[in-house]
């Protein structure tokens, strides 16, 4: 890099070319740190002494930036809170809908089992209809429709219904 100093030098005096001993190259050296340190400080300060602009704004904004800061924490602590809350609801309600698919399972044997029985009990009459027509058949020993047997079955199915 110390040589790149003297290119560069060489190059904004026109062509003339500077000697390139250790002392010149340390003057060189001087001169560049001297020159980034005003600079730096031109940088860091308007006339007067006084700071920049754009530092004073941010000394300004950093208990703005600071207050922001507490006001998101603040926001993340009731979010947090919030989801805890909705989680511990949501839990709730698939404990109640766990309750009402039991009821409804429970509800809908007890559906098939009333529906089983009144077929039940409709086989049961049929039977019993069956049974007491083969006993006035038997008893008649006539199995025509002439003295009303058709229609005494109609009748018979009737009352039993």
């Amino acid at each position: 890099m110390a040589e790149l100093a003297p290119r560069a030098a060489h190059r904004s005096l026109g062509g003339a070319r500077p000697s390139t001993s250790r002392a010149s190259l340390a003057q060189l050296a001087v001169a560049g740190a001297e020159l980034a340190q005003q600079r730096a400080a031109s940088s860091s300060t308007s006339s007067g002494g006084r700071p920049h602009p754009h530092q004073a704004s941010a000394s300004a904004s950093a208990p703005d930036l600071e207050r922001h800061l507490e006001e998101l924490r603040g926001r993340a602590a009731r979010l947090h809170a919030g989801n805890r809350d909705l989680a511990a609801r949501l839990h709730g309600v698939q404990a109640r809908a766990a309750l009402v698919r039991l009821t409804n399972a429970r509800l809908r044997a007890e559906a098939e089992a009333s529906a089983l029985a009144r077929r039940l009990a409709a086989a049961s009459r049929a039977l019993a209809l069956r049974q007491m027509y083969a006993a006035s058949v038997s008893a008649s020993g006539d199995w025509s429709c002439g003295a009303g047997g058709f229609f005494e079955l109609q009748a018979l199915a009737s009352l039993i219904a």
